[in-house]
């Protein structure tokens, strides 16, 4: 019989398809698979008001044979099948959909999954093919119908002999070569893999013969007297897809028990998450999601080879590994499935052709992560303390990207180090414990907590009874900064020179005071002036001598966060340090009394101090042999 053309637009997206539209060709079978699956969707729909289909739903499956030595895997259903016409209109012209069609003759309601929307996925198998047969019988006919094609070239149909309605699929498997092993996919192992893998919830059972073998005796024994045995193997037909996913289950069906196995299993985890969460959402976009937050974060989590994202399946079949997409970076690390039978897929069904229900779903996914972990924390404090232990850095990461976009979002989730408690601290807990008269949201930054706890600054903050917050990571007064407020109470760093604690008559004190040591004041600001942009006395210190304040949007901490950094910016981001000094200090005494006495050494004292003010800030002193010598001289 001579073949028929395919439409000159059929055959150029035939050879796009091959070629472009799938970036990995193993998805060929679940392709296919989704076909059959359609299919048999189509008859068990009819089978609900007509008797004569004779078949109900336990009586559906696909079944997946591979014969080695022909080079063929063959997908056979028991659905609605198809007639000469059919197959001229669904295999003859590429991208048209029988599913769509009967989608809309027959009004199909929500519980029909029906899959295919382009008509384009059975000429995936011509990406590992160099022929595919398509045998096939419709529901409601005797004659049985045979279409081959070798791809572009054209097709063929024949009528045949087939027992009973449905269709069988053929791929006759390319010969191997340099780039691509096809002969892989003729592997029981790898086709089994590729069904656990995308089809595992198509909802008819997908059947393979499995070989399994054992060891018999043979009645011989070996030369040592022992019993020989013999293996044998036998073949077995086994359903490999699960069907139902986890996630489609009732709660009574699937046990948070059974979902934290699910979890461990799927994402390779030896710990339980600290919570699981499921969605079940219907409206203009339905969809269910199952959700896990890790205990633990991967080794690879701050590398550039940790996936993010969560599996997003359409209607139980696996559309992507990982979709990015459906989850804020600032919550990167939930892990979980999405399935939704909205989704409008491009013609490869790889990714999403509108973004629009990806939008929604992920707005819905965040703030019911946001709100889980809320729960978690005032639930089950032990289990959110844990879970900030792994991942409290990427939660104040994102406070700080773009621009604080999620800064309202998380930062309720933000825990810090207290001079209260030896636990950490919510920004909640911290402003409930205020008292009246604080106006601000006191902290110290160190890069430690000793450190932090121990600056100078803290002085005046704790004489008053105010509590501080410890920042002591270096991302901690960027995410302050981006913050700047929380429930109308600033932030406030001990460090930055006025912490609006001093009464007016204390202020005016204080100016007389300074204008008083102004000639001193002046005579260490140029001194110094590569060291610092100015010298004044302290509105802080209560014991200590002296500490290094700053002005402007640098803090020290940044300073010292730039340092770390290599290349250039380490140089160029610097703070502008303020030398302050405690007039009520006996040191400032002996400083005055030199700069009415000895010029050099109150130098001497001068620069000892500037230099005990950065090393208590945590600041590189540049001339440790300069600071040494000093402080010998005035011993």
């Amino acid at each position: 019989m001579p073949k028929k053309q395919f439409k000159a637009e059929s055959k150029r997206l035939l050879d796009l398809m091959i070629n472009s539209i799938y970036t990995h060709k193993e998805i060929f079978l679940r392709e296919i698979i989704s076909n059959a699956s359609d299919a048999i969707d189509k008859l068990s729909y009819l089978s609900l008001t007509d008797d004569k289909v004779g078949l109900n739903r336990d009586d559906f499956r696909i079944l997946v044979k591979l014969d080695r030595d022909e080079r063929t895997i063959t997908v056979s259903d028991n659905g609605i099948g198809m007639g000469r016409e059919e197959m001229e209109e669904n295999l003859g012209v590429i991208a048209h959909s029988g599913s769509l069609k009967f989608k809309a003759e027959h009004e199909t309601p929500e519980d029909v999954d029906i899959i295919g929307q382009f008509g384009v996925g059975f000429y995936s198998a011509f990406m590992v093919s160099d022929k595919v047969t398509v045998i096939s019988r419709a529901y409601g006919s005797d004659q049985g119908y045979k279409w081959e094609s070798s791809g572009a070239d054209g097709y063929t149909i024949t009528e045949c002999e087939k027992d009973s309605v449905g269709t069988d699929i053929i791929m006759h498997i390319k010969p191997d070569s340099e780039e691509e092993n096809y002969s892989d996919f003729l592997e029981t192992w790898r086709i089994r893999e590729l069904i656990k893998k995308y089809s595992d919830y198509v909802r008819f059972p997908i059947r393979m013969d499995i070989e399994h073998t054992h060891y018999e005796e043979t009645g011989e024994e070996d030369e040592h007297g022992h019993k020989k045995t013999t293996p044998v193997t036998h073949v077995e037909e086994e359903t490999i897809n699960s069907m139902v996913p986890i996630w489609q289950r009732s709660k009574a069906e699937a046990t948070d028990e059974k979902c934290v196995e699910f979890y461990k299993e799927r994402f390779h985890d030896s710990e339980d998450p600290v919570a699981v969460i499921r969605v079940n959402a219907e409206g203009l976009t339905s969809y269910r999601a199952l959700l896990f937050i890790p205990s633990r974060a991967p080794y690879d989590f701050y590398s550039r080879d940790y996936k993010p994202g969560l599996a997003l399946y359409s209607s139980g079949v696996l559309i992507m590994e990982n979709c990015a997409d459906l989850l804020p970076e600032c919550f990167r690390f939930v892990r979980g499935v999405v399935d939704s039978p909205d989704l409008s897929l491009n013609i490869s069904r790889e990714i999403l052709q509108h973004d629009r229900q990806l939008r929604v779903i992920a707005g819905n996914l965040e703030n019911k992560i946001k709100s889980e972990l809320m729960k978690l924390q005032s639930s089950d404090p032990d289990k959110y303390d844990t879970f900030w232990a792994a991942f409290g850095r990427q939660i104040k990461y994102g406070v700080v990207s773009g621009y604080g976009m999620k800064k309202d979002l998380l930062q309720d989730l933000l825990k810090f180090h207290s001079s209260n408690t030896e636990k950490l601290t919510t920004l909640a807990d911290y402003v409930s414990r205020m008292p009246e008269s604080q106006k601000y949201i006191y902290y110290a930054a160190a890069e430690n907590l000793r450190t932090a706890a121990g600056l100078p600054q803290n002085e005046q903050v704790k004489s008053k009874g105010y509590e501080l917050l410890y920042l002591v990571e270096d991302i901690d007064e960027f995410v302050t900064q981006m913050l700047f407020s929380y429930r109308e109470k600033e932030f406030r760093s001990v460090s930055s020179g006025d912490l609006g604690l001093e009464s007016t008559d204390e202020q005016q004190e204080q100016k007389e005071t300074e204008d008083k040591s102004r000639e001193l004041l002046d005579f260490m600001k140029d001194l110094l002036k590569d060291e610092v942009v100015d010298v004044k006395l302290s509105r802080t210190l209560v014991s200590s001598a002296v500490c290094m304040s700053y002005e402007g949007e640098i803090t020290l901490e940044m300073e010292r966060y730039f340092r770390q950094m290599p290349g250039e910016s380490g140089e160029r981001v610097r703070a502008r340090h303020v030398l302050e000094l405690n007039p009520n200090h006996h040191v400032f005494a002996s400083l005055t009394a030199a700069f009415n006495e000895d010029r050099e050494k109150a130098g001497r004292i001068a620069r000892v101090l500037c230099d005990q003010a950065k090393l208590l800030a945590g600041l590189p002193v540049e001339d440790l042999a300069g600071y040494s010598e000093s402080v010998c001289a005035l011993i």
